[in-house]
């Protein structure tokens, strides 16, 4: 059996396995995109998916040091965004199953 890969968030320095962070990567053109699918291009730092994590990150500066580049509020933004996603997308199919296990 694979061993889970682990990475370390930039918010708590906790270890944690790669699936259940958040990768935000820099590519060559100093472009700062959200990875979803773990497989773009260029220099990636992780963020535990909680915004207690993520509001460390921002007050430590944690991604401009990793980085060494300017982050924009709206790259912050967007992570606060899939944060939130991610929650509601749980909860709508925790309903589900719940509903589920009631009609049957």
């Amino acid at each position: 059996m694979k061993k889970a890969v682990q990475r370390m968030c930039i918010g708590c320095s906790e270890k944690k396995d790669k699936k259940e962070l958040i990768r935000v990567v820099i590519n060559k053109n100093s472009e700062i995109a959200l990875d979803k699918t773990g497989k773009l291009e260029g220099r990636g730092a992780y963020i535990c998916d909680n915004e207690e994590c993520l509001d460390k990150a921002i007050k430590s500066k944690k991604l401009e040091r990793l980085f060494e580049i300017k982050i924009e509020q709206e790259i912050y933004d967007n992570v606060r965004d899939m944060m939130n996603d991610k929650k509601n997308k749980v909860s709508s199919e925790e309903i589900k199953s719940i509903g589920g296990d009631v009609n049957g």
